[in-house]
């Protein structure tokens, strides 16, 4: 390993003017401006200032394997567009040693009426392949993805999920000293899932240097021995991976008093698949409720959980589905349920909805699991809010006689039964 770091980020901090657009305007657009500026109302909206990075320093020597967490809004997506020269930063500096490839949004640059052979040499062109390397590497990207037999078919009309294969065969065989990865596994089915992961692995295995942002915190556990968390813009940790997951999760971040709403919502959504100009409907509140009906994010065992997630329709919907999942500390689903026999049985009107479930008492034991929260329509608009709150189990039964720690403790039906009777007991 050079002992030049290959990435040098020096109180990095980049800051956003909200209310304000940053706009790309022709010549034409300056100058009729320019000529209605003494008839234009002078007065300016108020603007206030986000610090989306604020003094981040880190060095990534040749071969490592970052990982970069933290909950929505905290500043990982920004500090990947700095370094790939996407947004200069406010203040600081970034220094750069070798070519760098990014995975920062799978399958920009797609267009609907070229072929899928076409849009392969499209798409490696604008993520930075050399036509030699797309040629080269042009049957193992096709293989990659699956979708041979449609390979002179429109890219119009793929599949969402066709698409999507294509798009990440393309970004994955680039061969970059530098790369750049945000949230690329969150794509396709379970299968594809595992192909991505296996493919991301032999990256890291050629000694590329990588920065990898996942939400899946069990990928980041296996791909990178170090990662930073990042929490408002500032680098809350550094050091390894373990570390760093359990300072997450146990962190305000991810903890809560039992209600999520408004705006936190919006910073919490970890994928999101748009048609149109916007979304076909928008999460407002979710919430665990205790026996009582009142928010909480601490529960006995003995006491059901009732979990409410409000969310409004702007158009006709069909198939609307509200996934919840209680996860552990290594994102492993514990408990998932989903509202499949439910309200996905007809369209959804435009409107606002309710949609609850109740976890049973007597399931679970002592145990502390996040709550995710999903919700899909047929139209393919998936929103995932990720974990939104930590809700904390204290097993209620047999005080003071514990048996070691469980996940589930249910109540079974059991039965004890003297197969062998004796007049006596011979000690």
């Amino acid at each position: 390993m050079s002992s030049d770091p290959v990435i040098a980020a020096e109180g990095v901090s980049k800051r956003y003017r909200l209310g304000e657009r940053e706009s790309y305007r022709a010549l034409r657009d300056v100058l009729a401006g320019a000529f209605a500026a003494p008839w234009r109302h002078r007065a300016r909206p108020a603007t206030s200032e986000l610090w989306a990075l604020d003094d981040v320093s880190f060095t990534l020597g040749r071969g490592e394997v970052l990982g970069l967490i933290g909950a929505n809004g905290a500043g990982k997506s920004t500090l990947l567009k700095v370094l790939s020269r996407i947004t200069e930063p406010t203040r600081g500096r970034i220094v750069l040693r070798g070519r760098v490839g990014s995975l920062l949004e799978v399958g920009t640059g797609f267009h609907p009426e070229l072929t899928g052979r076409e849009n392969i040499m499209l798409n490696g062109t604008i993520l930075g392949m050399r036509r030699a390397e797309i040629v080269r590497r042009f049957d193992e990207i096709v293989e990659f993805s699956g979708v041979e037999k449609f390979l002179d078919t429109p890219v119009k009309r793929y599949s969402s999920g066709m698409q999507v294969r294509l798009a990440f065969a393309v970004a994955a065989h680039l061969e970059p000293e530098i790369l750049l990865v945000d949230e690329v596994l969150a794509v396709g089915d379970a299968e594809f899932q595992q192909k991505c992961l296996g493919k991301m692995r032999d990256v890291t295995r050629e000694g590329r240097t990588v920065v990898f942002v996942s939400h899946n915190l069990a990928a980041v556990r296996s791909l990178c021995p170090r990662a930073l968390v990042l929490r408002s813009g500032r680098l809350a940790f550094d050091g390894p991976t373990d570390e760093a997951v359990h300072q997450y999760l146990r962190s305000d971040d991810i903890r809560g008093d039992g209600v999520v709403e408004g705006r936190s919502l919006d910073l919490r959504v970890v994928k999101t698949r748009v048609y149109g100009d916007a979304p076909f409907f928008t999460c407002m509140r979710v919430a665990a409720l205790n026996d009582e009906g009142v928010p909480s994010s601490s529960f006995r065992s003995d006491e059901s959980v009732t979990v409410e997630v409000d969310f409004v329709v702007h158009r006709r919907l069909p198939g609307v589905r509200v996934l919840v999942t209680l996860t552990d500390e290594n994102q492993v689903a514990v408990l998932r349920t989903e509202s499949v026999d439910e309200i996905a049985q007809a369209a959804l009107e435009p409107g606002k909805y309710r949609a609850s479930v109740t976890i049973v008492p007597d399931l679970l034991g002592e145990v502390e699991l996040d709550l995710n929260v999903s919700i899909i329509a047929e139209v393919m608009q998936v929103i995932d809010y990720g974990a939104l709150m930590s809700l904390e189990f204290t097993f209620a039964g047999y005080e003071g006689n514990m048996r070691g720690k469980a996940y589930l403790r249910p109540r079974l039906p059991w039965e004890i039964r003297n197969l062998s009777p004796v007049d006596s007991v011979v000690e």
